[in-house]
């Protein structure tokens, strides 16, 4: 893997994760009302449009990934976003990491590992 690669797919993990966790802290922060009332205040969180920057950011370092690696090597090592969500969202939003859920972290990983050995 070229420096440029691991630049572009570490950016994109950042980018992914951020955007994640903004969108958790959007979507957590206008939790009142109902229906139109609380699209309204979803679009007024600030955290939101964090987000919502974060995944055109995202978007476009994956293209810019995609187009130095193959289809099948990128997409395997773009799934340890996962992993890094799930680990955040423990960190900031002290969710729950199950037995099956690090299981799940530890086989992800793993396969990253693999393919990443691999290329």
């Amino acid at each position: 893997m070229t420096s440029q690669v691991l630049a572009l797919w570490l950016a994109n993990i950042l980018f992914d994760t951020v955007g994640q966790l903004a969108f958790k802290a959007g979507a957590s922060a206008a939790n009142d009302g109902q229906g139109l009332g609380y699209w309204l205040n979803i679009a007024r969180t600030p955290w939101i449009w964090l987000g919502v920057g974060c995944y055109v950011l995202e978007f476009l370092l994956w293209l810019a990934f995609l187009s130095l690696v193959p289809l099948s090597e990128g997409v395997l090592l773009g799934s340890i976003n996962i992993v890094a969500i799930m680990l955040a969202g423990r960190l900031f939003f002290n969710e729950q990491l199950t037995r099956f859920r690090l299981l799940g972290i530890l086989l992800v990983a793993t396969g990253v590992a693999v393919v990443g050995v691999g290329s």
